[in-house]
């Protein structure tokens, strides 16, 4: 007989992790919303205030998003005029995102915003960058995997 324990939800990684990622984005939905940000706009902007000035196709990749997604989140930020995208003078096929000062700005009134989510979730910080590091591994293991097909 075969044991199907295997296909309950509460034994998938895939779930817990689904799960899991809903709740802590549901985490940050106030603190963001005082900024008018959605947390995909939240992460846009982590990314290019680590690098500025880079490509649509670089920040996909830095964020894991395709350009259908993309495309929607930074029309969106542009209207908001917390980024420009221009096209590249040296490759017309490339369109460039900078950032705002208005986005520069919001940078400091975001700073906060980690340290309450960690106080959300229990996790002490040496818990946390372990879990973080963890998932990391994983991610990128899959990634190099999902690329391989």
């Amino acid at each position: 007989m075969i044991n199907d324990d295997i296909l309950k939800l509460d034994n998938q990684l895939c779930f817990a992790i689904y799960a899991c990622s809903k709740e802590i984005t549901r985490l940050y939905r106030p603190f963001l919303e005082q900024h008018g940000l959605t947390y995909t706009q939240y992460i846009t902007l982590l990314a290019l205030w680590e690098k500025d000035d880079i490509t649509v196709k670089e920040l996909g990749e830095r964020l894991y998003l395709d350009s259908g997604t993309l495309t929607p989140l930074l029309k969106k930020m542009e209207e908001n005029r917390l980024l420009v995208r221009q096209r590249s003078s040296e490759d017309e096929r490339k369109v460039i995102i900078k950032l705002t000062e208005k986005a520069r700005e919001l940078k400091k009134d975001i700073l906060s915003v980690p340290s309450k989510i960690l106080c959300s979730t229990g996790l002490s910080s040496e818990e946390a960058v372990e879990l973080r590091e963890s998932i990391n591994k994983l991610l990128k293991t899959i990634y190099n995997f999902n690329e391989g097909l």
